[in-house]
């Protein structure tokens, strides 16, 4: 039985009442606890959910091992510890722990010792049969008459018989891990020649073979003249705490790693993005030789989550004939394979604009590139093609949303030629049409991103953009209108990315 007298205060029973209501607290803790992580997403494709179910999980083991505590120390010192019979052998006898030459030399050394950060942790193992109290045992050493005293708790940890006997603190290295030795005989050797607290963690083997990890606090007890007469511990099986512990490291881990590469690809695609639009910012004006030239401004519209990065496009590019290109498009998925997708196929829209190839025949060319793309991918777009000297807008579109026309004060959809989706079908046909632009007309081209509303597509996003006809009149330039468009459309959550870009024709 430890004597009262210990090398910081004196013992202090808890008062019976206190610890039940912590008992009852931690109880509904814990099934509270049990019930967030029942609801945590369980997706192994997950980072974010396997990180949130292992620190459920840890917190679950944690609340287990404080109510096991509580529980002991309701119940008291176990009977055992008091009454067991003392070991007949003398096992400190020959200790080197009692030879004055080691202790001066430890008493060197002490100073200067470091307490690992961490150990390497065992393999999984099963639980240890009984109640959670089995992984909580108590020992004491006493040094003057050599007896040894191990609670029953105790002998189940190291998975000894209890016909064995308790083991002696020279005998108590043979079952921890050779490169934990050195922690346990630190830890003994600082509380019996320097009376310090004892709190560490070692590894052992059990006797069938389980690899269990112990966590070790205690303190010396003095005798009257304040010398060290016992040693006296509560042993702790950590393993299933220390694989939890571990398994939110791990997770935590994956999950920052996850976030690095998703910031690192959303980085990537965004400056890709920034090459590849057009440079310009505002107003654009171009095609100066006709009677109409164009005034013309375009906008990216990111989706409300920062990540979908997607590859919609829109570009205008005066041709070497005096035409000019417009165009607007939408690739599906997001990141960087649909940026550079996206790139590859402006580019290629671009050069064959340059060389005159017509919108028609350019479609049927971008569906060939998808098709034969490493990156398979279907796609939206638009390609304008506008002669200043006719004030003619030559179109074609593959499954885009059709152009606006605003005139007078008043806005309409055009008729689409025929266009499947890009990359969609093998030797796809695209139709053309034509359409008269007028001085003051507004031509507005978009991706559907921005009437889209869900997973679907109805006619109200487009009711809203032609309902800004007034506003669209009465604006000063193209941008003007852009950011008409905007206000009424960029504000709220957005599923998608989307671009709009508005032609203004001049007089």
């Amino acid at each position: 039985m430890p004597s009262p007298l210990f090398a910081d205060r004196p013992a202090q029973p808890p008062e019976p009442g206190a610890v039940d209501a912590l008992i009852s607290q931690t109880r509904r803790l814990r099934v509270d606890v049990d019930a967030v992580r029942r609801d945590a997403v369980t997706d192994e494709d997950d980072p974010q959910g396997r990180w949130q179910r292992a620190l459920c999980d840890l917190a679950v083991h944690q609340l287990d091992d404080l109510r096991a505590h509580l529980g002991q120390l309701k119940a008291g010192l176990p009977g055992d510890l008091a009454d067991a019979p003392p070991h007949q052998d003398s096992p400190y006898r020959d200790s080197p722990y009692r030879d004055p030459a080691y202790q001066d030399s430890t008493r060197q050394d002490s100073a200067r010792r470091n307490a690992p950060a961490a150990y390497a942790q065992p393999e999984p193992a099963p639980r240890l049969t009984g109640s959670l109290l089995s992984r909580v045992g108590s020992a004491e050493w006493d040094l003057l008459t050599d007896d040894v005293h191990w609670s029953e708790e105790l002998f189940q940890i190291f998975g000894r018989p209890q016909e064995s006997g308790p083991m002696s603190l020279d005998e108590l290295p043979s079952m921890v891990f050779a490169e934990d030795q050195p922690i346990l005989q630190a830890m003994v050797t600082d509380c019996l020649i320097d009376g310090k607290p004892i709190d560490g963690e070692f590894r052992i083997v059990r006797t069938d073979g389980r690899v269990r990890t112990v966590h070790m606090t205690g303190e010396p007890v003095l005798d009257s003249d304040g010398c060290t007469a016992s040693m006296w511990a509560v042993l702790r099986d950590v393993s299933e705490l220390r694989r939890s512990e571990r398994a939110v490291r791990e997770s935590r881990d994956s999950l920052q790693r996850h976030q690095h590469i998703e910031h690192t690809e959303r980085r990537v695609a965004v400056e890709l993005q920034e090459a590849v639009l057009p440079p310009w910012r505002g107003s654009l004006r171009f095609a100066h030789d006709g009677p109409a030239p164009l005034d013309v401004a375009g906008h990216y519209l990111p989706a409300a989550s920062t990540g979908l990065i997607g590859g919609d496009w829109y570009d205008a590019l005066a041709l070497p004939d005096g035409d000019a290109l417009l165009t607007v498009g939408d690739l599906t998925g997001h990141g960087v394979a649909a940026t550079s997708s996206m790139a590859m196929l402006l580019g290629a829209l671009r050069g064959m604009a340059v060389a005159g190839i017509r919108p028609g025949a350019l479609m049927g060319h971008l569906n060939q590139l998808l098709e034969t793309s490493v990156q398979p991918a279907l796609g939206s777009a638009m390609c304008c093609r506008y002669d200043p000297a006719t004030q003619t807008l030559t179109w074609s579109q593959a499954g885009h949303p059709a152009p606006l026309l605003f005139r007078d004060g008043t806005g309409r959809t055009l008729a689409r030629p025929e266009g499947v989706l890009l990359g969609a079908t093998t030797g796809a046909a695209y139709e053309e049409a034509e359409t008269r632009l007028l001085p003051g007309d507004v031509l507005m081209l978009h991706t559907d991103g921005l009437t889209r509303t869900g997973d679907c597509m109805d006619d109200s996003g487009t009711e809203r953009l032609l309902a800004l006809a007034p506003r669209l009149a009465a604006a000063r330039d193209a941008q003007d209108c852009v950011r008409s468009v905007v206000e009424e459309f960029g504000e709220g959550p957005r599923e998608d990315d989307a671009c709009v870009m508005v032609v203004r024709v001049g007089g």
